[in-house]
């Protein structure tokens, strides 16, 4: 089984999300993705966060496809860095090949994230082209880091099962919508915002 995993705030789930879940399903032959809906992200202001519920509900509603699963796992577990979660279902999930999927933008800051450099020697990491963050993510500090071990990307298919550590920045995804887009200033989600 190989199994993509989705973070994030989902502070609102968007039609980008079910786009970059189905599109990484296809180019690395994965089985299902699953939708990590995060109680809060350690490096962004959790005031303007809607309940986990809420985004839950609403992430289930957006994701509308069999294979995408939503999970709210790190509150049930208690973990608060992606590393946890990781480093927790590695051990609960033995016979599963997790891949972690990323946008661009988050690579741009992936140095800044807890133990980055443990997330990507635990699960090969699959990187979503998102204008306009690319030249910027792949100059980041942690691209430059893990250079010379990035996949073609005519080898994304193999991703799940190649020696770690390993990653691909996948291109042809050009979807520039963003939660933080879709947010009012007071934290509230714009109307239409949740429409695949």
């Amino acid at each position: 089984m190989r199994i993509g995993l989705l973070g994030g705030s989902f502070n609102p789930p968007h039609a980008a999300h079910r786009a970059v879940s189905l599109y990484a399903l296809k180019r690395l032959d994965l089985d299902r993705v699953w939708w990590l809906v995060s109680p809060a992200n350690p490096l962004k202001d959790a005031r303007a966060l809607r309940a986990l519920s809420e985004r839950a509900a609403a992430a289930s509603a957006m994701a509308s496809d069999p294979r995408i699963d939503i999970s709210c796992l790190e509150a049930v577990i208690g973990t608060r860095y992606t590393i946890d979660t990781i480093t927790y279902l590695r051990r609960r999930c033995a016979n599963v090949r997790f891949v972690w999927i990323m946008g661009a933008d988050n690579l741009e800051q992936f140095h800044r994230w807890e133990n980055w450099q443990r997330i990507a020697a635990a699960v090969p990491i699959a990187v979503v082209d998102r204008p306009p963050h690319s030249f910027r993510a792949l100059a980041a500090p942690a691209a430059q880091a893990l250079a010379r071990w990035r996949l073609p990307e005519a080898r994304a298919d193999r991703l799940a099962t190649h020696r770690l550590p390993a990653w691909v920045f996948l291109t042809g995804m050009k979807s520039r919508l963003s939660s933080t887009g879709l947010r009012n200033r007071d934290g509230t989600w714009m109307d239409g915002s949740l429409k695949t």
